[in-house]
């Protein structure tokens, strides 16, 4: 078994320049992606990341696109999702990170970027993308056929719906 990320994009601090990066995924990565991530299918992976230097730190930046198959969370249909998101993450020497973890509990903002540590000179983006993604996929996405499945299921009654929209219609009838 390699060790190699299904999708490897090693960067070399001492490479970074201000033109951005743009990374995409050929068919074999994302079909490993989409394996690793339980999905259906990826039929798009492609990022396009800015990256800065400070010191041993380098910023990355950018956006991320992403056409995925993902199954239905109620009824297992094929669910496609169109994911577009802003990303940043920062990578810093993994011996800093390894420095600040000791057992005390820190609080992150909202805006705090994720480390990802490194060792040596590189880096790898891709599979920095590769996580953003996992994280960006809703694992509880549901189709339009799961209202039925859940009725079929007698999970709900006949004309009763589900999802915030009804469970606020029930609570304006006292239900």
């Amino acid at each position: 078994m390699s060790d190699t990320p299904e999708f490897s994009r090693p960067a070399d601090i001492r490479g970074i320049t201000a033109e951005p990066v743009e990374l995409v995924a050929d068919e074999a990565e994302r079909a490993a992606l989409a394996k690793r991530f339980g999905l259906v299918a990826i039929n798009r992976l492609e990022a396009q990341l800015s990256l800065e230097a400070a010191g041993d730190e380098i910023g990355a930046s950018g956006t991320m696109k992403a056409d995925i198959v993902q199954s239905c969370a109620v009824s297992g249909d094929d669910l496609p999702a169109e994911i577009r998101e802003d990303i940043a993450f920062r990578f810093v020497p993994l011996a800093s990170l390894e420095a600040n973890e000791e057992d005390e509990e820190i609080e992150l903002d909202e805006d705090d970027l994720d480390e990802i540590g490194y060792s040596g000179t590189q880096f790898d983006l891709g599979e920095a993308v590769a996580q953003s993604l996992a994280l960006a996929i809703d694992p509880y996405a549901e189709g339009p056929g799961a209202d039925a499945v859940r009725r079929e299921q007698g999970l709900i009654e006949e004309g009763e719906g589900s999802g915030p929209l009804a469970d606020a219609l029930r609570g304006l009838k006292g239900e």
